[in-house]
């Protein structure tokens, strides 16, 4: 019987690669979740009368850990089939003009794809788009925020889209699972972890939050199914999105 990569006989190779395929589609919105939670229990430990609320001010924070969290296990599920995770992120010298020209049409459709639900949905929801920001942001000390708002936005690039397309949808389809079906999951995954960020326990946040990316998500999913090598262009737009929320933050916060 033929081995793989990973010393294993390639049939139950390719059983655990599926595994844990659909358990990194979990794995973001689990490790929210649970790193608010430790973060709630920290702050009731200090005092805290509202240690639920406390921790979700800080939900950059805990993301970012998530993230970071994220990159290391992609990086050694990457190393299990012989593969280098930053290999994903090689631009292809040979297509890179037509490449950049793809990006930039396909982002006249992402930005309207990313940005209107939100306020659509936070209007149908609350009656007013304004009425989320303070279940998103909370002030908090600009000195920490900023520095962890760059880490944030650098390894959100790194970890989210290669997370859920790259790696699982990727390996999903695989296993003989339809392609439709591999990366509807992820797209619904992608944009059901914002449950998390941060989750609050009240039913119309928690249909705004888990839908609003949800059009974006699938764009994504079609695009990087039909074209992997624009995985870096998208990680570099998805990090100076992220950036922008430096903006708000700077906003709302108090030294």
């Amino acid at each position: 019987m033929q081995a793989t990569a990973e010393g294993l006989p390639s049939n139950t190779a390719d059983v655990l690669r599926g595994t844990r395929s659909w358990l990194m589609l979990l794995s973001r919105l689990v490790l929210f979740a649970g790193l608010q939670a430790i973060a709630a229990i920290g702050f009731w430990l200090s005092g805290s009368t509202n240690a639920w609320e406390d921790s979700a001010a800080w939900w950059p924070l805990y993301i970012t850990v998530a993230n970071v969290i994220g990159i290391v296990l992609l990086m050694g599920l990457y190393r299990r089939e012989g593969k280098n995770y930053w290999d994903i992120y090689q631009i292809d010298r040979q297509h890179l003009k037509h490449d950049l020209l793809v990006v930039v049409g396909l982002f006249v459709i992402a930005g309207p794809l990313s940005a209107l639900p939100n306020p659509l949905l936070a209007t149908a929801l609350f009656g007013d788009s304004q009425a989320v920001l303070p279940l998103l942001f909370r002030p908090v000390h600009v000195w920490i925020m900023v520095p962890c708002l760059v880490v944030f936005a650098i390894t959100q690039g790194l970890a989210e889209l290669a997370t859920y397309f790259s790696y699982a949808a990727a390996r999903i389809e695989q296993q003989g699972v339809n392609a439709w079906i591999a990366y509807s999951a992820a797209a619904v995954m992608l944009s059901l972890q914002h449950l998390a960020a941060p989750l609050r326990f009240e039913g119309r946040y928690l249909i705004w939050r888990g839908l609003m990316f949800l059009p974006f998500a699938f764009f994504v999913g079609i695009v990087l199914r039909w074209r992997p090598r624009l995985l870096p262009y998208l990680a570099v737009i998805h990090v100076l999105m992220d950036l922008s929320l430096i903006a708000v933050f700077l906003s709302l916060s108090a030294v």
